[in-house]
């Protein structure tokens, strides 16, 4: 057809030269001559969907979890939310402050009475149980294993329940009980097994029913 050769959704020569993509855009500002950043800091970062963690004076920002992560997270928090007695709550994800640290657990179990007053952050103080859904990589299995169950365990929180979701689909959860010198691992269940947990509340769950087509 006469004309056609005008339609084209391809751009000129030299059309790119001209109209650059845009570069990465940071999700804040970090000012080069400041020191340890605060939990104050911490709080006064902008949403981006993403999760910004303060450790050891730095952010650090881990991707949007894959979805059977978030199906387990849910799934595991309604289980501890028909369980739990009615001075406590339970959320998934939530601002935590962990002595200088600002941490983001998976789930948090904590008095109901704090939880309800709107705050933006809960202290160590007023939690009873934190849970991390361990990602994979490297850097998501050190932070899960080796920097935050210290900090928690710091912070006085009495238990802390750690899930490795596992390649095979047979997640196993860990549940370890604030002691003199630490967490103590006192329960570790694979798929399969019903696990029983005393505290903060009884509530007794197969590790399998986190994870796969539901049952």
């Amino acid at each position: 057809m006469e004309g056609d050769e005008a339609m084209t959704a391809l751009p000129d020569d030299g059309w790119l030269d001209s109209h650059p993509p845009p570069g990465r855009a940071r999700l804040f500002s970090v000012p080069h001559d400041m020191g340890d950043y605060t939990v104050e800091d911490w709080l006064k970062l902008p949403e981006t969907g993403e999760r910004i963690e303060l450790i050891d004076g730095s952010f650090l920002v881990s991707p949007m979890p894959g979805y059977d992560h978030a199906i387990a997270a849910k799934r595991l928090l309604r289980i501890l939310d028909d369980a739990r007695p009615e001075d406590y709550e339970v959320v998934e994800t939530g601002n935590l402050e962990v002595g200088e640290d600002g941490l983001i657990p998976d789930i948090v179990v904590g008095h109901a009475e704090a939880m309800l007053s709107g705050v933006a952050k809960l202290s160590s103080s007023e939690v009873v149980c934190v849970v991390e859904i361990v990602s994979p990589g490297k850097s998501s299995h050190r932070r899960d294993y080796e920097i935050k169950p210290p900090k928690y365990a710091a912070g006085g929180i009495p238990v802390f329940l750690r899930v490795e979701l596992m390649g095979d689909g047979a997640p196993r959860v860990e549940v370890f009980n604030l002691g003199a010198e630490g967490y103590e691992l006192v329960a570790e269940v694979k798929a399969g097994d019903i696990l029983t947990i005393g505290v903060p509340f009884p509530v007794s769950f197969d590790p399998a029913t986190l994870a796969g087509l539901r049952r």
